[in-house]
């Protein structure tokens, strides 16, 4: 792997994306306007809701990957104290675009492997599967490339399971780069008013290692191609953006 993905390459049905956005409009569109129910009730709801939703975002995600009762309790742990550093840097008008902000991540959400490697990328080979990650020595070019690439991604969707998808490929750091890159996804999600994602059980779990295991495989053969395996990691990412809109809908309605 040496190059990343092509923003110009990328052909998501732009129907899809103003669904999500319509869907997302009413949210506060309900709250504003709604005659029928007090807009603090409502707001009440809304705000309810998406603590729910943060919940199972730390939740899920250390799911994701603990193999042992101890490491849930852990992961969900620091990712709770993730997600509350995430939700102040979105309160003081912070969007995550930098390298800096991905190693914050890294030392809340692994603050163990932190400890042994400060600010620092991984040093030697891993590997996802049958796909082999990129050599350390091309890592901190990769990142750069991947911000500089996340700048010419006008939608925040596209531009947050852009960063989630290739952040996963890079796998920059030696540990937690899944944890990491679904906050990172999560908060350029939240800054730009969508709720949080997250996989919600062991079907979608499976689901989502399958398709992103496909679209590297694909991307093997050409690193910066678009292609239908890619399109369908993206496709479902969009399903659960929407997915998380329908749960705050009806918790207001």
């Amino acid at each position: 792997m040496n190059t990343l993905i092509h923003p110009d390459t990328i052909k998501i049905d732009s129907s899809i994306l103003n669904k999500i956005d319509i869907e997302s409009k009413s949210i506060y569109r309900a709250i504003t306007f709604c005659k029928k129910t007090s807009s603090k009730a409502l707001l009440d709801s809304f705000v309810n809701s998406t603590n729910s939703l943060t919940q199972l975002l730390s939740i899920k995600n250390a799911q994701m990957e603990a193999e042992t009762e101890e490491e849930l309790k852990l992961y969900q742990k620091n990712l709770n104290k993730t997600i509350i550093y995430v939700a102040n840097e979105i309160k003081n008008e912070i969007n995550l675009t930098s390298q800096v902000q991905l190693f914050q991540l890294f030392r809340l959400i692994s603050p163990e492997s932190h400890k042994l490697h400060p600010n620092q990328y991984r040093r030697t080979l891993v590997q996802i599967g049958a796909f082999i990650c990129p050599n350390p020595e091309n890592l901190n070019t990769l990142v750069n490339q991947l911000f500089y690439n996340l700048n010419h991604i006008s939608h925040p969707l596209v531009k947050a399971i852009y960063l989630h998808h290739e952040l996963v490929r890079i796998h920059p750091f030696v540990d937690g780069n899944g944890r990491t890159s679904r906050i990172a996804k999560n908060w350029i999600l939240m800054f730009n008013l969508y709720p949080p994602i997250f996989i919600k059980d062991k079907i979608e779990k499976k689901e989502y290692i399958s398709s992103l295991s496909q679209s590297f495989k694909t991307l093997e053969r050409n690193d910066s191609a678009w292609n239908e395996n890619t399109n369908l990691f993206f496709n479902q990412e969009l399903k659960r953006v929407s997915n998380s809109i329908q749960y705050i809908l009806e918790e207001i309605r």
